[in-house]
């Protein structure tokens, strides 16, 4: 390859394409790296990369001209202030990335949204600051009972009475009455965008939810009212949310008299759910799958489930675990995403609702300080939740609690010395009061645990358990005094590429982490990245220093439409 070099060696390139010159302002024309790098951030303008001798540069204005072409048949000729063409770059805002059918269903700006946060992690606070923004967050409503619930739902909706917001709804057969309650809550409060995460089959209240707002538009068309964006990352769940609703759960709700015929007909011919997100290695419940593998699978089955089922709207098929960087970002996209979802960066910033300790914890991590934990809500299944490891000692103490759990049929069973290191050690408190705390809470939260327990030695070790497990994230978030080292830190392998990146910026301090700056940095970055991957493609070989987006200060405007 025949390359000339510029005396700064910003730019390097293959020989010009001899039919294009371009004609305009040489004062606006950048030589200097900075410069260069300055003219491909300007992402809502066209960039032409250019040469004239032995310089090459950059400009956002002037225009094209042909040399072989004529004007009023008159040929025009190239003088000195004519040069070469070598790239021809289009703009590219970052409104424009992804799926537009996402955006107008759910009347964001971007094709990003924020996942959701168990216990109000992806908080109030967090939901209504990227709505105000015009993106999409989701509610962590997960181990939230409904009193609570209804309380934050009213906040948001105050704040964000047009949205955009979503709510989360959790798959927890332990607590199924939690599930419930939350779905009749997002009924009762018309929330039309709900998230569905965690989901191990579908259960009949997420069934009632989506069949409880279909219609039938004057045209014969079906109206979908309640929207679903379900978060998976197993073939045979994205076949159940793919598909329409099971014949025997709406035959069940119409029974109950909670859906109508029509409703129970019309659920017939949609999917499940409006938006797929394939939640590749996560923070929390995940499978710790890859995103370059469970991508293209999930494409390719919602393909084949369009072509059987012949629905009006193609289902979107959009990213999620391990996006927490510009180029994460691109990667998700050119594999197809319709659109991208954030998650534990967005529990490093200041509107979530974590501790000030567990977001400094969470800002020095590593991609490899994260381990794999018992989950509180599915404890008995075996489920494991991806945690911080770093900072804390909660992942080894929940491992030995399941380790209990699996040796013994009861509390009583388990020897005196294991019980006495668990009393002081893990607990801090002796296991009859903690029973009696259990007792307490699930008299208020669901009753029905209570009366199983009793009859079921081994389920009231569980719940002995979870105790300690469900605990642990609160006092994460609370900021619990002399619990530090039990705190359950739910953490992705993401966070580590997005310390590496925010290094030496002024997002390295988790006090200037702002949800919606965080966000417009990643697609902005992700435009940038796209752009100087065609000057790659037409023969432009940049310098090590335009190769990376820099988040060197806030984005303090918003997006416009």
């Amino acid at each position: 390859m025949i390359q000339t070099q510029v005396s700064d060696n910003a730019l390097s390139a293959d020989l010009p394409r001899q039919d294009q010159i371009w004609s305009g302002d040489l004062t606006t024309m950048a030589f200097d790296e900075n410069g260069i790098y300055q003219k491909l951030l300007n992402i809502e303008a066209p960039v032409f990369v250019l040469r004239q001798g032995d310089r090459i540069g950059t400009t956002n204005t002037g225009g094209i001209v042909y040399s072989n072409s004529t004007d009023h048949g008159d040929k025009i000729e190239r003088s000195a202030a004519h040069f070469e063409v070598l790239a021809n770059i289009l703009p590219l805002k970052i409104q424009n990335l992804g799926d537009a059918r996402f955006k107008t269903t759910y009347g964001t700006h971007a094709a990003y949204m924020t996942g959701a946060m168990a216990h109000g992690i992806a908080s109030v606070e967090l939901v209504i600051a990227l709505g105000k923004a015009g993106l999409l967050g989701s509610f962590g409503s997960a181990g939230i009972v409904p009193a609570r619930l209804e309380r934050f739902i009213q906040t948001i909706q105050s704040a964000l009475p047009d949205g955009p917001y979503a709510v989360n709804l959790i798959y927890n057969p332990n607590e199924e009455a939690l599930e419930r309650g939350a779905v009749d809550l997002l009924l009762k409060y018309n929330v039309t965008i709900a998230e569905a995460s965690a989901y191990l089959d579908l259960s009949p209240s997420i069934v009632y939810y989506r069949a409880a707002g279909l219609s039938l538009a004057p045209d014969g068309t079906v109206i979908i009212k309640n929207r679903v964006i379900a978060k998976l990352s197993r073939k045979e769940i994205a076949t159940k949310f793919m598909s329409p609703a099971p014949e025997a759960i709406l035959n069940r709700l119409l029974e109950e008299k909670r859906i109508t015929s029509q409703q129970a007909e019309l659920a017939k011919c949609v999917p499940m759910a409006d938006d797929i997100t394939v939640e590749a290695d996560s923070g929390g419940h995940t499978d710790n799958r890859p995103l370059v593998c469970l991508m293209p699978t999930m494409l390719a089955l919602r393909d084949e489930l369009q072509a059987k089922y012949g629905y009006r709207q193609t289902i979107r098929v959009g990213a999620a675990g391990g996006i927490s960087t510009p180029a994460a970002a691109l990667a998700a996209f050119m594999m197809g995403a319709a659109y991208i979802v954030t998650g534990t960066v967005n529990q490093a910033c200041v509107e979530a609702g974590t501790s000030e300790h567990t977001r400094k914890l969470l800002a020095q991590a590593s991609m490899t300080d994260v381990i794999m934990a018992p989950s509180a809500d599915m404890f008995e299944l075996g489920v494991k939740v991806q945690v911080l490891k770093s900072g804390t000692l909660f992942p080894m103490r929940a491992m030995k609690l399941y380790d209990l759990y699996t040796r013994y049929s009861s509390i009583d069973e388990i020897p005196g010395e294991e019980r006495e290191k668990l009393e002081k050690q893990v607990f801090k408190r002796d296991l009859v009061s903690i029973w009696q705390e259990t007792e307490k809470f699930f008299t208020e939260r669901d009753p029905d645990q209570i009366i199983r327990a009793n009859q079921n030695p081994k389920r009231k070790m569980a719940l002995i358990f979870r105790w300690y497990l469900g605990l642990s994230s609160l006092w994460s978030n609370s900021g619990e005094k002399g619990r530090e080292m039990d705190y359950q830190i739910w953490c992705g392998p993401s966070i580590g590429p997005f310390n590496d990146w925010s290094r030496g910026t002024y997002l390295a301090d988790p006090a200037n982490r702002k949800v919606v700056d965080v966000a417009l940095h990643i697609l902005t970055g992700c435009a940038y990245l796209f752009r100087l991957q065609v000057m790659k493609m037409q023969g432009i070989q940049p310098s090590a220093g335009l190769s990376a987006y820099r988040p060197l200060a806030p984005i303090t405007e918003q997006l416009q439409v």
